[in-house]
């Protein structure tokens, strides 16, 4: 059968022209991890998220925020973080810390970062001084310009009214982060357990915000984050919230202990059946489309029609099942003539 597109190209949609950088990594399970904790960064290693971001915001004290900087960069430098996108969050650029803290991280450090986060992003300038700043360092420092992502964490309604400027305002964004906390509180929700439905409201208050940041993401190639679920003791919570979000299509959610990792990773994983399935899909269009299976541009696989609507479907199905690095258990078997 003909090679199906890679994973990344499975996910990237059919926007603009590809970026010269891989901006589309599996972020399944996104680990927050405090930058002035040795102990946890030590920990963070050996666990099997996706991603780790490694935080000198909110889990970061203020005055532990300079010398977090330093222990960030020795673990960057030091550390094992094989096989995970490699991600800092900085404070964002209301705070007096941003522009110390990107210059300390990426002079330091710039060769062994995938990506910069980027809290509390109101408006797309906000990207733009990033991207300056970033540039400017990667020049300094003998850096391949443009390698260092950014990812945009929009958490109030100014940023969500913007979000289409923020996901464009450089090819260096990467992701669109959903802040549920300081969201929740920027608009007044009358709720205090962050990520549940507020009371007095029977349907779901956080779909309209999901789906404008999804549209967003989807409409530049992209990917889509959900953000943490503090009740870290309430599994059956996280495991809800998490499969809502998948469920509209986010790429992953943030997870703030080690017991969230594995069901980030198993809910924004495609089920097996469903990736043998889709992979099914992807083999018998190829071969119904060639000479040999007539040239059809519609057929049926079993009780179903398939067509090439049918194959950007089942691509992004097949796209995550190998980024995460599933393998298939059945195999197509041309039809006897």
């Amino acid at each position: 059968m003909t090679a199906h597109p890679s994973p990344t190209t499975a996910l990237a949609g059919s926007g603009s022209a590809a970026a010269p950088f891989d901006r589309l990594r599996p972020r399944r399970s996104c680990l927050a991890v405090p930058g002035s904790n040795p102990r946890f960064l030590e920990k963070a290693q050996g666990l099997a998220a996706d991603q780790v971001f490694l935080d000198l915001e909110d889990a970061c004290a203020p005055l532990a925020k300079p010398e977090a900087r330093h222990t960030i960069v020795k673990f960057l430098n030091e550390g094992d973080w094989t096989g995970k996108t490699r991600v800092v969050r900085v404070n964002d650029w209301t705070t007096h810390w941003t522009y110390r803290d990107v210059v300390t991280v990426v002079e330091g450090a710039g060769q062994n970062l995938d990506c910069i986060m980027l809290p509390k992003v109101q408006d797309a300038q906000q990207i733009v001084a990033l991207d300056l700043l970033l540039t400017q360092i990667e020049k300094t420092m003998g850096f391949e310009v443009g390698k260092i992502g950014i990812e945009a964490q929009i958490e109030n309604a100014q940023g969500l009214n913007n979000v289409n400027a923020i996901a464009t305002a450089s090819p260096r964004v990467e992701t669109i982060i959903f802040g549920p906390a300081d969201f929740m509180a920027s608009i007044n929700m009358k709720s205090l357990v962050v990520g549940e439905q507020p009371p007095g409201y029977d349907a779901d208050a956080y779909h309209y915000i999901l789906m404008k940041i999804l549209m967003a993401a989807r409409a530049n190639n992209l990917q889509a984050i959900d953000g943490p679920y503090l009740q870290i003791r309430n599994p059956e919570g996280y495991k809800a919230v998490a499969q809502r979000a998948a469920a509209l299509g986010f790429d992953g959610k943030w997870v703030l202990h080690p017991d969230q990792v594995a069901a980030a990773n198993e809910i924004f994983s495609p089920s097996q059946e469903d990736f043998d399935h889709a992979e099914l899909i992807l083999d018998a269009y190829d071969y119904y489309t060639s000479e040999a299976g007539g040239k059809k541009g519609s057929a049926m696989l079993g009780d179903e029609m398939i067509d090439e609507a049918s194959r950007k479907m089942a691509l992004v199905i097949s796209g995550k099942g190998r980024a995460a690095g599933m393998q298939r258990t059945s195999k197509f078997e041309i039809p006897e003539a």
